[in-house]
C-alpha cells in the first residue's frame, strides 16, 4: 500500500486510473483536495450563496466519482473538470426558477483585463457593474463561453476540448455571445 505522501505525488491521470480501476476512495480524496476550491469557486459564481455553492460542489464531486471513467485524457484533467463543473452549473441554472436566475452572479473583476483583439473594442468599453447585469440577461450557454474565454482565460483550443466542438464553432459561438452581450448592454443598460 502506498503512503499518503507518495499518493499526493501521483499525477491527476494516475489518480484517475486508480480510482476507476478500484473505486479507490482514498485516491478520490486526494483528487478532491486538489480541485475542491476551484470547483467551489466556479459553483459560487453560479449560485452566489455559499451553502448553495457547497451543495453544488458536492453534487459535482458525487457525479464526478461516477463519471471519471469517461475521462479519456484528450485534454488536461483540469480542463475536463472545468467543463464538467460548468455543464453541471449551467444545468442547475437552467432548471431553476427566475428567482434563482436573479441570484446567480460571478466575480467579474478579471473581465476588466480583457484583451483588445479583433472586434473586442466595444466589449472592453463596457462598465463592469452594467456588464454583470448584461451577463445575467443572456443565456447560460452564452455566458459560459464568454466566462471561459475572458474570466478563466482558456485558449480556443482548451474551449474546444471543454465543449467538444471544433475551432470554428468555438470562434463563432464566442462572436455570437459577444454580439448578443453588446446588444443587450447597449439596448438595456447604457
Amino acid at each position: 500500500m502506498e503512503t499518503l505522501e507518495n499518493i499526493n505525488k501521483l499525477s491527476d491521470e494516475d489518480l484517475i486510473k486508480g480510482i476507476v480501476k478500484d473505486n479507490n476512495t482514498l485516491l478520490f480524496e486526494v483528487l478532491y483536495d486538489r480541485y475542491a476550491r476551484l470547483v467551489y469557486n466556479k459553483c459560487f459564481g453560479f449560485a452566489k450563496d455559499e451553502d448553495e455553492a457547497e451543495d453544488l460542489t458536492q453534487d459535482v464531486f458525487l457525479k464526478l466519482f461516477v463519471k471519471l471513467g469517461s475521462f479519456k485524457e484528450k485534454s488536461k484533467f483540469s480542463t475536463w473538470l472545468y467543463a464538467f463543473t460548468y455543464n453541471h452549473c449551467v444545468n442547475y441554472v437552467t432548471r431553476n426558477t427566475a428567482k434563482k436566475l436573479e441570484k446567480q452572479s460571478v466575480d467579474y473583476k478579471d473581465i476588466e483585463n480583457l484583451s483588445e483583439d479583433d472586434d473586442d473594442h466595444s466589449f472592453v468599453d463596457m462598465k463592469v457593474d452594467k456588464l454583470k447585469i448584461a451577463l445575467e440577461l443572456i443565456s447560460p450557454d452564452e455566458k459560459m463561453i464568454l466566462l471561459l474565454k475572458y474570466q478563466d482565460f482558456l485558449s480556443i483550443k482548451e474551449i474546444e476540448s471543454v465543449l467538444g466542438i471544433g475551432e470554428s464553432a468555438v470562434k463563432m459561438r464566442i462572436k455570437r455571445a459577444k454580439d448578443k452581450l453588446i446588444t443587450v448592454y447597449n439596448d438595456n443598460l447604457k
